[in-house]
């Protein structure tokens, strides 16, 4: 029997990339990335111009047509591997990316009456144009008692999908009455893969507020939301929702022309990028925390039992493993900061200093950032350049520093930034460690881990706690390749469950990070001002930022 592989798209905030991937060893054959043409859509809209307002951010659902178009094509081509021994394919992706389609499945901004209007496109998930919305919700929800709200730590975000739903509604309501379903864009790619949608229960469990045994909130609650949305979950949230690791259906003659694989191949149901890189770190069971890092940090973990834990972002029964309650948190901006930081507040002299010394701003930045001792740059940040996500769950909260000098240097500031962003996750860490959740290991993938030795020996002292980092470059592709295996099942040369799947094909390097007690003793005191300032800043006793951007936005008008 010849080898089989699996072929893994994993949709990130600016490019989608294909991997795949040999099923016996979960080694990668061939990948390939597609930047999305149109990018990240934050300003005006393509072609008209039309401009966006504050915190819109928007994604032209043609690009993730143009990663299977291009992406999946070459990986056969560059691995040499024939169509028919590729048996299944799994997607991940940001969430909440919402779109709302019509009856045909097209998105509305395919259309021409809607291709004007920026409620027809894709909200990607750092659209936080609807926190209106989601305070009114979380109000609305704590005074009635919704038993729901605990399991997302007290507050539904302004990213998730009702609270962009209920936004269209008030902001373009002939939009609204124009969709005949509002779906994940995970969820689309797969329908237009198969030709049938479904949507998938990790997405729906932690951005639609649907629960396994409960279903979604009642109809009462949306009404007391708004009268218009009374009936939202049995009409546009309407659907199927299938387990991970589900056959969603099998690739449509159509979609074998466009990716040059055999019609009938498995199609798994959608993922959400960070969960799908849990099994292929090897994480199948409780106690171990895995951070997917790259311009966010998302922060899973699993456990037994379901307990109310500050700010996650939620707990899933089966969200992210069969038979474990899944715990989601997370970090709205990490490489987010440390990319703003580069292109927007760094002299001329380090980006000169960078391209004589033949090396990235990045790397420069870092090698003498590296020279510093903790504390030694007297400085401390809060991490909030893109709100809070965990444990406030506040988008109008905004970035700290504290400590500058006329002798502070941009290393120094580069290092507080990286330090910053450690102790928003040792904050995340903490609220389940001391709530019934343990976290004993803890473990990293995605981009930042490979490329910085630096920030993961940071997060180490930080955390106290020994890292482990994936050996995969591409480990939510490599997770979305396993449950592209799990729906082809072991019959066909895939596996019967992704537990099964991860023994055979999860990787992480030998090589860890381990903490530095005499770095841990400076950061726990380092912490504690961040604590201070977090406190201060976060739960009310001086909103200055809140004031500050209401005064921008009347400023802007």
């Amino acid at each position: 029997m010849s080898a089989k592989y699996a072929i893994g798209v994993d949709y990130g905030t600016q490019s989608g990339r294909a991997v795949l991937v040999d099923l016996s060893n979960g080694h990668e054959i061939a990948d390939h990335v597609t930047p999305y043409p149109h990018g990240v859509i934050d300003e005006k809209l393509p072609v008209s111009g039309i401009e966006l307002g504050h915190d819109w951010a928007l994604q032209h659902p043609d690009d993730y047509l143009e990663v299977l178009r291009r992406s999946v094509p070459a990986v056969l081509q560059a691995s040499g591997v024939a169509a028919e021994d590729v048996i299944g394919l799994g997607i991940d992706f940001t969430a909440c990316t919402m779109l709302p389609v019509d009856a045909g499945g097209t998105p509305l901004c395919f259309l021409p009456e809607w291709k004007d209007n920026p409620h027809g496109w894709v909200k990607l998930w750092k659209h936080h144009a609807a926190q209106d919305e989601a305070d009114r919700l979380n109000a609305i929800a704590a005074e009635r008692g919704e038993k729901f709200l605990p399991r997302y730590g007290g507050k539904i975000s302004s990213e998730w999908m009702v609270a962009k739903v209920w936004q269209i509604l008030n902001e373009a309501p002939e939009v609204y009455e124009a969709t005949d379903l509002f779906t994940e864009a995970t969820d689309w790619v797969i329908s237009q893969l198969t030709g049938a949608f479904v949507r998938n229960s990790c997405t729906a469990g932690y951005k639609s507020i649907w629960h396994k045994q409960e279903g979604y909130p009642s109809q009462d609650f949306f009404k007391a939301l708004d009268p218009r949305l009374e009936n939202l979950t049995s009409t546009k949230l309407r659907g199927d929702i299938k387990p991970l690791g589900s056959k969603a259906g099998e690739l449509t003659a159509k979609m074998a022309e466009l990716t040059g694989l055999v019609a009938g191949t498995a199609i798994a149901v959608g993922n959400v990028d960070a969960h799908a890189a849990v099994p292929a770190v090897g994480v199948v069971d409780e106690g171990k925390l895995v951070m997917a890092m790259g311009t966010s940090i998302c922060h899973m973990l699993l456990g037994k039992e379901e307990v109310e834990v500050e700010g996650m972002c939620g707990v899933v029964e089966d969200g992210i493993i069969e038979g474990y309650m899944g715990y989601e948190a997370g970090q709205s901006a990490v490489g987010d900061i440390f990319e703003w930081f580069v292109e927007e507040a760094v002299p001329a002299y380090v980006k000169e200093a960078a391209e004589k010394d033949g090396v990235g701003v990045h790397q420069w930045l870092t090698e003498r950032a590296a020279q510093y001792k903790p504390g030694e740059t007297g400085l401390v940040a809060l991490d909030w350049w893109n709100g809070n996500r965990s444990v406030l769950v506040d988008t109008n909260l905004t970035g700290v520093v504290v400590g500058y000098t006329l002798l502070t240097k941009p290393e120094e500031m580069y290092r507080t930034l990286l330090e910053a962003t450690a102790f928003g996750t040792r904050t995340i860490i903490d609220a389940f460690h001391n709530n019934g959740v343990p976290v004993e290991e803890v473990y990293a993938c995605g981009g930042l881990p490979q490329k910085n030795a630096l920030l993961m020996q940071i997060y180490a002292d930080v955390t106290n706690r020994e890292i482990k980092v994936a050996d995969s470059k591409q480990t939510p592709a490599v997770g979305a390749a396993m449950f592209g295996a799990v729906a082809a099942g072991a019959a066909k040369g895939g596996y019967d469950s992704v537990v099964d799947a991860a023994k055979a094909m999860a990787r992480v390097r030998e090589e860890t990070f381990k903490p530095i007690p005499e770095n841990v003793a400076v950061y726990e005191r380092l912490y504690a001002e961040y604590r201070t300032l977090h406190d201060y800043f976060g739960r009310g006793a001086n909103d200055v930022m809140k004031r500050l951007k209401a005064l921008k936005e009347e400023a802007s008008k």
